[in-house]
């Protein structure tokens, strides 16, 4: 059997990439592995639209928080890439998200020793002072856990997605099985929802589309300086030190700089096609404020009813895409039977660490990490980039601190010596 590791990284999104290196760059030896179910790096590919930008600086980086100096940051692959020049005299914080992308498997590839991709994880169980899992036909046993399984679609009650039904993580996989496209629904009022609509506005024009949403119109996502403290590093530990009523106060004041919210430009955009057609009278992009979905069948036949008169437009749409957000994955289900050795608090949540572990009973004496599901304790930058590159390091850190890695490390590093 493989010598016991350090850390087991679950999932091999942005966050365990990250993650994978700051082990890299670490200075103690780190027996580290991460299993990632994909056959390769893959981050919300079907979102990736050709001039879709990223919503964070590219100074927020899988490193540059944490390490300025890195060899892994954005303007290191830029200047692999050939276009630092570039992207200087572009004067734009904010990449393409294709670029970053490439970025994101750019570093991926270069930690590619650390990683074991088309590895399905099995029920993991409890070994000694850490874990054992199957992963594929391997078995594997480490001190530490770091899960990070991502998001998950978020449909609405009683919506199956289908060969019509889609939620917007598939667009462009979707997208190639369509051909002669009439009318398209979107539904949802954040960034997803208005790039989607913009793209079946230009990629078909013949088409009619529909944007339903319940409020008004879509509105903009609150990226003023002050407001943006909030993904500061130095905001978990204010939010994480927070009474309940005022971790609920704080999420509610700065929901829109994340949530249900788009970019002003795109806003105005959308906004022009709208006027324009109004004016020359051939009116194919319709925003239908104040309104729901209701009746959905597979084939795509749908009824956009309005919430204020209650009256129905009846639509045979050729696709309906759910741009209705995600939610973090639940721990739990990866953690089987041992979820139930993890404490939760009054509301029901687990309970975590400033430091991002789970707290669990005296019997489990690994540590168990999370990246993500930590919104109710660490706060807005639980699942988001922003605070990634800061987040790794302290799980890092972290790890090394509990008594058996430290000396094992320390006598690794000897040996090297």
């Amino acid at each position: 059997m493989e010598p016991v590791l350090d850390l087991a990284g679950i999932g091999f999104g942005p966050s365990n990439l990250a993650l994978a290196i700051a082990v890299e760059e670490h200075a103690l030896p780190v027996r580290a592995r991460f299993f990632e179910r994909q056959a390769r790096f893959g981050w919300h590919r079907g979102m990736l639209l050709e001039d879709a930008t990223m919503q964070v600086s590219f100074l927020k980086d899988l490193v540059t928080l944490r390490n300025p100096t890195s060899t892994f940051s954005f303007l290191c692959y830029l200047r692999e890439r050939g276009r630092l020049i570039d992207f200087v005299n572009h004067k734009n914080l904010f990449p393409l998200r294709r670029e970053f992308h490439d970025y994101f498997e750019w570093a991926a590839e270069r930690v590619s020793h650390h990683v074991s991709y088309g590895a399905e994880v099995g029920a993991i169980g409890v070994r000694g002072d850490g874990f054992e899992f199957a992963a594929g036909t391997e078995v594997v046993r480490a001190r530490n856990l770091v899960l990070a399984t991502g998001l998950e679609a978020n449909l609405p009650d009683g919506v199956a997605p289908g060969e019509r039904i889609w939620h917007n993580k598939d667009l462009l996989h979707g997208v190639e099985t369509l051909e002669d496209v009439r009318q398209v629904v979107v539904v949802g009022a954040g960034q997803s929802a208005a790039e989607t609509v913009a793209f079946f506005h230009e990629r078909f024009p013949g088409a009619v589309v529909h944007g339903v949403f319940a409020r008004y119109g879509y509105s903009p996502a609150d990226d003023s300086s002050f407001a943006n403290r909030i993904f500061d590093p130095a905001a978990v530990d204010d939010f994480y030190a927070a009474p309940e009523e005022v971790k609920r106060k704080l999420m509610g004041y700065h929901a829109n700089t994340n949530y249900g919210v788009v970019d002003q430009d795109l806003i105005e955009e959308l906004y022009r096609r709208v006027y324009r057609e109004k004016v020359l009278g051939q009116q194919r992009l319709l925003l239908h404020k104040t309104s729901r979905l209701t009746d959905v069948r597979s084939d795509g036949s749908c009824v956009i009813e309005s919430l204020a008169d209650g009256s129905r437009v009846p639509v045979d749409a050729d696709v309906v895409v759910y741009a209705t957000g995600y939610r973090p994955a639940d721990p739990a289900r990866l953690l089987g039977e041992l979820a139930d050795e993890c404490e939760r608090d009054e509301h029901g949540r687990l309970k975590v660490t400033r430091d991002y572990r789970l707290v669990t009973n005296e019997d489990v004496r690994g540590g168990i990490y999370l990246q993500g599901g930590t919104e109710h304790t660490h706060g807005i930058t639980s699942s988001l980039l922003s605070n990634t590159a800061v987040r790794v390091g302290e799980i890092l850190d972290s790890i090394l601190r509990r008594p058996v890695a430290v000396a094992e490390a320390m006598s690794q590093l000897e040996a090297v010596k």
